[in-house]
């Protein structure tokens, strides 16, 4: 079995302008000059997808999704691109980064795509109904110490193999990466509460609506993140024809072994069921094998699939890259997403960030301080995918 590596940055340029500062401490990259001025057509929002259900006040609806779409005024790529946030989090996290600069929506918008950003069914500015969607644990977020270790100051901690390499949190403060330090602040200050993972309720809800957002735009790529990623599989799964491509950045849903964890996939990459050949009724019909040996010393085992292997041809076809960050507590499993594609036919790019020159990034990755050279890159791999 064998993934394509992306060994290099085919072109690359320098941030070409100087830092400014946001606040007194904070350094922040400027717009890069390769990019175009922000000049948009449209700036606008709107929801897709829901069901009428009734409650206790009636007819309300469940499960739609709210839609933030950011047009550039010249078009110049033939699809747009869906993000779809992970979870603790909104779409916010692609809109801004804590230190005050632009996302990757803008960036993305600034290099002629057209980006839709959504809330997931039932989280920030999408309805969320505890009756119907189930109830929202306490402790549903992560907390400020937990975020700082694996996260944001995971150097300071060095819980796992990788965490000593992260560099990138965007702050000089003496608190970098943890509670007092102004830009960490900024950051919890967005974190929200999820309903769970493990129940499949935000999976299927974020499938119906991502499905309805096709419907609505057209065909279009999608980008996700962490949680986000088993969604992008599911969409695709809906509406094969109207996914051209998929950027999966550190998909939290991943095939280790051994198989324990509230994010182990019943179904392989996702939660709930998924189209399989030979098609499967129950996930207990995907035999289970551990890889022989993993990738390397420090990272996991993947739960692979014995024989008979099952095939996902609704992602066939599909050009899909899944990304790694060096310096994640996901950088040792998440090349099991790309094992398990690739065996169940799928062709992937499984690209180690560190392995194209970019270096020092955590899951956080759009939050961080080179964000704008992720997002050149990301842009770099769809050109040369046709987008």
């Amino acid at each position: 079995m064998k993934c394509k590596f992306v060994e290099r940055i085919r072109s690359s340029k320098a941030l070409g302008l100087p830092l400014i500062l946001f606040g007194m401490l904070l350094p922040a990259a400027a717009r890069p000059d390769t990019l175009p001025p922000l000049v948009l057509d449209r700036d606008s929002s709107f929801y897709v997808g829901g069901h009428y259900v009734t409650g206790a006040e009636g007819q309300v609806m469940d499960g739609a999704m709210y839609v933030h779409a950011l047009i550039p005024a010249k078009i110049t790529h033939p699809f747009p691109i869906v993000m779809i946030h992970g979870i603790n989090s909104t779409g916010a996290i692609f809109e801004g980064t804590p230190d005050g600069r632009e996302g990757w929506a803008q960036y993305f918008v600034r290099a002629g795509y057209p980006v839709y950003v959504v809330d997931q069914p039932a989280r920030g500015r999408s309805p969320y109904l505890p009756d119907i969607d189930g109830p929202m644990p306490a402790s549903s977020v992560f907390g400020a110490q937990t975020l700082a270790e694996d996260y944001t100051a995971s150097e300071a901690y060095n819980k796992y193999p990788q965490a000593h390499l992260h560099t990138q949190w965007p702050s000089d403060s003496p608190r970098k990466g943890q509670a007092g330090d102004p830009v960490f602040d900024a950051f919890i200050a967005g974190a929200v509460k999820s309903i769970p993972t493990q129940t499949g309720m935000s999976e299927r809800l974020t499938r119906q609506a991502g499905a309805a957002l096709l419907d609505r735009i057209g065909p279009a790529i999608l980008l996700t993140h962490s949680q986000g990623g088993a969604f992008g599989w599911q969409i695709a799964d809906a509406h094969h024809d109207l996914v051209k491509g998929i950027v999966a950045v550190e998909p939290a849903a991943t095939p280790t072994f051994p198989a324990s964890g509230s994010t182990v996939p019943a179904y392989g990459i996702t939660m709930t069921p998924i189209t399989y050949d030979p098609p499967i009724t129950d996930a207990s019909q995907l035999a289970r094998a551990p890889q022989d040996k993993p990738d390397s010393p420090d990272v996991m085992r993947c739960n692979l699939q014995a024989a008979p292997v099952h095939q996902l041809p609704t992602l066939k076809g599909i050009p899909i890259a899944v990304v790694i960050s060096e310096a994640s507590p996901l950088t040792g499993r998440v090349q099991c997403v790309s094992h398990y594609l690739e065996q169940a036919g799928v062709p992937n790019d499984m690209i180690r960030l560190e392995s194209v020159g970019i270096h020092g990034n955590n899951h956080l990755m759009m939050a961080e301080r080179n964000s704008d050279e992720i997002a050149r890159f990301l842009d770099g791999w769809l050109i040369r995918h046709g987008f």
